[in-house]
């Protein structure tokens, strides 16, 4: 095993919270505004279900979970209400007092907590917590600040990636898979 990697799966050990940007991570970065029969603009957005999947089975193994992203958007609000995402903050440019809003109501240390980023609002998160994860498609700065790149591009299984890879690195991934397979 290579030694960056087995520095990721140590970091990987100790999350207890997963933290995810949504443009350019949990979604595939575009953003579809729409203008409805009365005038009013709308968005839609695409979200992977194997990421879906993932937060839901990261949250099954004890993991919490949130979102912090720069936009407010009614398919966000949504998308976390139906996966159950325990944080959620939304017109948050600046990311990191929204971090440490969620950090405090959690009572964790920044080494319990992973952040999944991909451009530059979100370096001040991916300098602070345990785990730092970007997505091949982010920019220069974030992939050279994360402990981990994903193989899987933002929106794409990016996600269900990063869970796999806490689940298998806490032990947790296996019994889950078993459950599954009764």
């Amino acid at each position: 095993m290579p030694k960056r990697h087995a520095l990721v799966l140590r970091r990987a050990r100790k999350i207890r919270l997963l933290l995810l940007d949504v443009d350019g991570v949990l979604a595939d970065g575009s953003i579809h505004l729409f203008v409805d029969g009365r005038g009013e603009v709308g968005e839609m957005k695409a979200f992977n279900s194997l990421d879906g999947a993932g937060l839901r089975l990261a949250q099954r193994a004890g993991l919490r979970t949130g979102i912090i992203t720069g936009r407010e958007s009614p398919p966000v609000t949504a998308r976390a209400r139906e996966l159950g995402i325990d944080f959620l903050e939304q017109d948050a440019f600046e990311k990191l007092p929204a971090y440490e809003k969620i950090r405090a109501a959690t009572g964790l240390r920044d080494s319990e907590i992973c952040f999944i980023g991909d451009d530059v609002t979100d370096l001040p998160l991916l300098a602070r917590v345990g785990l730092a994860v970007s997505v091949p498609n982010a920019h220069v700065e974030a992939r050279r600040r994360a402990h981990y790149i994903t193989r899987a591009r933002g929106g794409q299984g990016a996600v269900r990636e990063v869970v796999d890879l806490l689940l298998r690195a806490q032990g947790k991934y296996a019994p889950l898979l078993r459950h599954f397979l009764k």
